[in-house]
């Protein structure tokens, strides 16, 4: 492992620090990936990445928290899964590498892209025609096609349903472009408008993906004919399941196992030790609910501890043109979710499991 990372980094240049965490996923790119295609390397590597912290922000007070585990796109021991958490991973590490591969087209990080201008001058609507330079979605998209899905090289339900979630990343990524547009007229009247398309912030993708994660559907295979591995009957089979998907829509194959519980074997930590939220300024309702989701629901004590923290204070500008902080140290209280003393542990495990979807 050591080795590949040192290859990614000599590879990826200025993007040491993104390798460092996304080693599995570049590594794969990179090697499955068309050698033609390894000038975009860099940008697959920080695409990854930014779509891997994506994940953890989005799932951050949740059970299944994208744990470093989830960087391998769920394989293990050769034994693939395809849970609702496995459909998410692949569609937000594919909305990153096409984002970061579109974004960088656009600002000219490379010879053989730039703007998209093919709309340019055509009326776009009432008042307002196309122009301007719109980031490159079908460069991105394309390429990282080429990089994503050459990581599923087998043709059965599970490499599938990956292709599909792959599809379904992208597609957000396009489905959260925003319209702007620069005024033109004398004396700024705008009588005219240049539009054109730009890519939303990131984290708008991430929260459109979630949405998805939370409506995903699961596909009931006729496990008969599934058994037939590689035949007609069994591919028949799959192409019915996908004939009634959307391609914006995720899917999954398998239910969620629990995540309360620790399970070395799949690379589940389970919730004992983890953080959770009870005080705060601007908590959603969703975080305020955490320390129950995580350690009540799951059999475990919410434990208080006080930790001091050391930030910066009594920061003054000086001229010109420096600020000094004083460093403070203050004690802190936070919630961990702790295990119950035996005799007291209520026997919630069946209750637990029969709750539904539950992250």
């Amino acid at each position: 492992m050591k080795r590949s990372t040192f290859l990614i980094l000599s590879i990826a240049g200025v993007y040491g620090a993104v390798l460092h965490a996304a080693a599995w996923s570049v590594n794969n790119f990179l090697m499955t990936g068309p050698k033609a295609y390894l000038t975009y390397s860099s940008s697959v590597a920080a695409g990854a990445h930014s779509g891997m912290e994506e994940c953890k922000f989005q799932f951050g007070w949740e059970r299944w928290n994208c744990p470093e585990s989830a960087l391998q796109l769920s394989t293990h021991n050769r034994l693939r899964s395809a849970t609702r958490e496995t459909s998410f991973v692949h569609a937000i590490s594919s909305a990153g590498v096409m984002y970061t591969l579109t974004r960088n087209c656009s600002l000219g990080d490379f010879e053989s892209c730039g703007c998209d201008d093919s709309r340019n001058g055509r009326v776009g609507g009432r008042g307002w025609v196309w122009g301007g330079c719109s980031d490159n979605v079908e460069f991105g998209e394309r390429v990282s096609k080429l990089f994503v899905d050459a990581l599923e090289t087998g043709h059965d339900t599970r490499a599938l349903i990956n292709l599909h979630n792959n599809e379904a990343g992208r597609l957000a990524v396009k489905a959260t472009m925003k319209r702007a547009c620069k005024c033109h007229g004398v004396s700024g009247s705008c009588s005219v408008q240049t539009c054109w398309l730009q890519l939303a912030e990131f984290r708008e993708i991430g929260n459109y993906l979630k949405i998805k994660y939370d409506q995903a559907h699961k596909l009931e295979m006729d496990k008969r004919r599934m058994r037939a591995g590689n035949s007609a009957d069994s591919r028949g089979a799959t192409a019915e399941t996908f004939h009634h998907v959307h391609p914006t829509e995720l899917v999954f194959l398998e239910d969620s196992p629990d995540y309360c519980t620790r399970n070395a074997s799949l690379g589940h930590h389970g919730t004992e030790g983890r953080e959770c939220l009870q005080t705060g300024k601007n908590l959603s309702q969703w975080e305020k609910r955490s320390c129950r989701r995580l350690c009540t629901e799951c059999g475990l004590r919410v434990e208080e501890r006080r930790t001091e923290v050391v930030a910066s204070c009594n920061c003054k500008f000086h001229w010109c043109c420096t600020v000094r902080c004083e460093q403070c140290r203050q004690l802190v209280a936070k919630h961990f979710c702790a295990r119950r003393d035996t005799a007291a542990a209520p026997p919630n495990h069946i209750k637990r499991r029969n709750k539904g979807h539950k992250r």
